[in-house]
């Protein structure tokens, strides 16, 4: 049986996977409600976990790194609960070569070398370039929506990935080219920074030592 995370936990993972996020934000991720999100962090501000930050009239919160270790202490408390510790490990596993390849992509998204520059913007005017591109991020999707199906048969909280990376990659085939590495929205290479974040914090790996 898929195991369903505490709204607490998921209030203070929530702004772990997301980095600065609304409560309102974190809320529609795990299908809870702003309220009860922002009165646990609330809570944990006060316990010195977590802290509010204001800019240009939004106000987001994060984590401190004391929050930091509590939230790893409540993922390992949650995966000897639900007994999922070996498959997010096995997932891990699978997922290490699969972000090389995916990193690989985002940089030839970014990066189109020429002869006189092998750092050169890509300006997308090379359609076979990009096209190459988007097929390896759409076979990178089909591999990771398996991982996150496996994730999810154990772990309620890690369903939703794989739906928005498709989604994300429906958008850029529509023309929409922020959708693959825009920081603003839910694209591909956001939402893939989250779902490792997610791994690592959820097995309490450092990050940059799974690289």
């Amino acid at each position: 049986m898929t195991y369903r995370s505490e709204p607490e936990d998921l209030a203070l993972h929530g702004v772990r996977v997301l980095g600065a996020a609304t409560p309102s934000r974190v809320a529609a991720r795990y299908g809870l409600s702003a309220d009860t999100v922002h009165e646990a962090l609330l809570d944990f501000e006060a316990l010195g976990w977590a802290r509010q930050s204001s800019f240009a009239g939004r106000t987001d919160w994060s984590l401190t790194d004391a929050g930091r270790v509590e939230n790893e202490r409540r993922q390992a408390a949650e995966l000897d609960r639900s007994g999922a510790r070996a498959a997010v490990t096995d997932v891990h596993a699978a997922f290490v070569p699969l972000n090389r390849r995916f990193g690989t992509a985002c940089t030839n998204w970014q990066i189109r070398p020429t002869p006189y520059d092998p750092m050169a913007f890509n300006d997308h005017t090379d359609w076979p370039w990009d096209e190459r591109v988007l097929r390896t991020l759409a076979k990178v999707g089909e591999s990771f929506a398996g991982l996150c199906g496996r994730l999810t048969e154990c772990l309620a909280r890690f369903d939703g990935y794989a739906d928005r990376y498709a989604s994300a990659l429906r958008k850029v085939d529509l023309g929409q080219r922020a959708w693959v590495d825009g920081h603003d929205r839910d694209s591909c290479h956001m939402l893939w920074i989250q779902f490792h974040e997610d791994l690592l914090a959820t097995l309490g790996i450092p990050r940059g030592s799974d690289a």
